[in-house]
């Protein structure tokens, strides 16, 4: 089972994006506060579950969280200020969202850009360590999941309901075949080195 806090007595928010290696649609980022001791067997790194799984973890966080938010950065924002500052943003987008002020944030990955004057720690795998960054995970994928399908009937010949925006062989073909749509990060391709930072 994952760990419930990083501290015994301090109000700690887990944040954890999704879609940073996608070549189209925003990243989006959650943040979440789960009350202190708790525990849930179920909650893990969102990437060892199914979607199915998720979807049902999904309605047991928004509702056992003290408070979460979710937040998206656009494919064009992307575009202007690099993948990585536009993961740190949707996440401070997703912390100005929470109605209580966290005291401490556990960060999934091994950089961040500070917020306000709140302390944060960033946790190397931290989605498979800590239940409230597994929350965020979770919240965050199966946010963008949903974006994504309901983009794909917009632009249904990239397969969004399916890859998601990644980079899968049909995705890459269908835009050699298609072009770009407007959702596509114009900044990324098939071998962009933003798709290397992490």
């Amino acid at each position: 089972m994952l760990k419930s806090s990083f501290t015994k007595d301090k109000v700690e928010a887990g944040l954890d994006e999704a879609g940073r290696g996608c070549l189209a649609g925003p990243v989006v980022a959650a943040a979440v506060i789960l009350p202190k001791g708790y525990k849930h067997k179920g909650l893990n790194d969102s990437k060892k579950l199914t979607a199915k799984q998720r979807e049902e973890l999904r309605i047991d966080i928004e509702r056992d969280a003290l408070c979460f938010a979710v937040a998206e950065v656009s494919e064009k924002i992307i575009d202007e200020i690099n993948i990585l500052n536009a993961s740190f943003r949707a996440m401070h987008d997703a912390l100005d969202k929470l109605h209580t002020q966290p005291e401490l944030l556990l960060i999934d990955g091994n950089r961040f850009k500070k917020y306000k004057e709140i302390p944060h720690e960033c946790v190397i795998q931290g989605d498979g360590l800590y239940l409230a960054i597994a929350a965020a995970s979770i919240l965050a994928k199966t946010y963008r999941d949903d974006l994504m399908t309901r983009l794909a009937v917009e632009y249904p010949q990239y397969g969004w309901e399916h890859n998601m925006g990644y980079a899968t062989e049909f995705h890459r073909t269908s835009i050699e075949k298609y072009g770009y749509s407007p959702l596509h990060r114009l900044s990324f391709n098939v071998k962009s080195s933003q798709l290397e930072i992490f």
